[in-house]
């Protein structure tokens, strides 16, 4: 898979994975992972993940309200995690073949573009 653009990311669907998929290579990875902003590889080469520090608890509710339907819309859900009521983070992976796939990149891209309440 050739990097692609935010935008170019934002325009596609996730495709259901059963499986059978390649993995995205690390250099592949590393490629599409410059295209998008705050997203860092984890778990050795296999997720990527992001961290916000949200204004307050009932924003951090409302950013992840706005990622599970984004998730739900796309058949490809993402790991959400809440810390000390206003840290968050998100890890995305496609779970069937235990690594990355281009769905990771696609879901990271729309997920960027949600408004969410920041710290100040």
């Amino acid at each position: 898979m050739s990097a692609q653009s935010v935008e170019q990311l934002r325009a596609k669907k996730c495709v259901p994975c059963e499986g059978g998929v390649p993995k995205l290579t690390p250099d592949e990875a590393a490629a599409q992972l410059a295209k998008l902003q705050g997203w860092t590889v984890t778990h050795d080469g296999e997720r990527i993940r992001k961290e916000w520090v949200v204004k307050n608890f009932m924003a951090a509710m409302n950013f992840f309200g706005k990622v599970a339907e984004i998730a739900e819309a796309e058949g490809h859900h993402p790991d959400l995690h809440l810390v000390g009521y206003r840290n968050v983070a998100i890890e995305i992976w496609t779970h069937a073949i235990g690594g990355l796939s281009e769905n990771d990149f696609i879901l990271a891209a729309k997920i960027d573009e949600l408004p969410v309440e920041l710290k100040k």
